[in-house]
């Protein structure tokens, strides 16, 4: 998806029927405006990252297992290039994070519910600071997301994930 690499402001209508074949008023049919086309594109990366990284963390049992496979799979996203510019979430709370309207509450709702996903399975793997932990946990995978992107090196994404779970390794009394 480009709004990785060229940004949601990038997704245009004549963008859109240049890729797809269907003429502008097509597209202007289906979605309606410029605006529904790029709550779309979140939505779409929504279902995307839910596939690709949430799916395979729900295998695990909550907590630490689950966060350990969470960030796993986090990595290996990234590493197979599901989107070309990196993380979806990254990149479009940069360019949408401070916006008004439904496009930014679309892209904030996405940071929100990842986050909060954190914050969950902290708690049970008995953060006495979810939310702490949680922004800890997030910064370092956003921070490898931004260096990898950067310096065109996977390495980074390891070191996050790395120092992202020796966040766990501070839990008091978490099974492992």
């Amino acid at each position: 998806m480009i709004a990785t690499t060229h940004g949601l402001d990038s997704i245009t209508v004549g963008a859109l029927a240049a890729v797809t074949g269907v003429s502008k008023s097509g597209i202007l049919t289906v979605f309606g405006n410029r605006e529904a086309i790029q709550v779309s594109a979140v939505d779409a990366a929504r279902d995307i990252y839910r596939e690709t990284v949430l799916k395979a963390a729900y295998e695990a049992a909550p907590g630490v297992p689950r966060l350990q496979a969470l960030m796993g799979a986090w990595v290996r996203y990234l590493e197979d290039g599901v989107f070309p510019g990196g993380c979806f979430i990254a990149a479009t709370a940069a360019e949408y994070g401070r916006r008004t309207g439904s496009v930014g509450e679309a892209v904030r709702q996405l940071k929100r519910d990842w986050l909060t996903l954190l914050e969950t399975e902290l708690r049970v793997a008995g953060s006495p600071d979810p939310a702490g932990d949680a922004f800890v946990v997030d910064a370092l995978l956003m921070a490898g997301n931004t260096r990898r992107e950067l310096f065109s090196d996977d390495g980074e994404l390891d070191r996050a994930r790395v120092l992202a779970l020796a966040v766990l390794d501070r839990l008091p009394g978490a099974a492992r």
